[in-house]
């Protein structure tokens, strides 16, 4: 098998991409029991009425929310993912309702950075210990050799 590199439609111009995707765990309970509305879903929530408001102010969206049944870090939960072609996807944990404005923010630093690293100096002061984990940008499709 070789290793082909899915083709980027956003090559050469990742404005074209569109703001960052964050993939939001909305079964994370922070390790707490069953519950009718979890961590996670809290904070689809509060980031869905953040985006709103951005949205009626007439503001580009700082990003597009996904909601996730699992992003597997349920002992850092509440746990997010974001990703941009052309940059790193990054893991990220110890999140809640409360840091929602401060994930955009992130999210915007985010969209603007050419790797898609934003280093924690420069990160609000809330994520400083947030990140679990990062995949490297390039995605790859597995084919067989004839």
């Amino acid at each position: 098998m070789t290793a082909q590199p899915l083709p980027l439609s956003s090559v050469g111009n990742p404005a074209a991409a569109g703001p960052p995707v964050l993939h939001v765990c909305v079964t994370c309970r922070q390790g707490g029991p069953a519950m009718d509305c979890p961590p996670g879903a809290q904070l689809l929530e509060r980031l869905q009425d953040l985006l709103e408001a951005e949205r009626l102010a007439g503001q580009e969206p700082s990003a597009t929310l996904r909601p996730v049944a699992c992003l597997a870090a349920c002992d850092r939960g509440c746990t997010a993912a974001i990703a941009m072609p052309e940059r790193w996807t990054w893991l990220l944990g110890h999140l809640g309702a409360e840091k929602a404005e401060d994930i955009l923010a992130y999210a915007r630093l985010y969209a603007a950075s050419a790797k898609g690293t934003v280093m924690p100096s420069r990160r609000p002061a809330s994520l400083a210990h947030m990140v679990l984990g990062r995949v490297p940008a390039l995605l790859y499709t597995e084919q067989e050799e004839p």
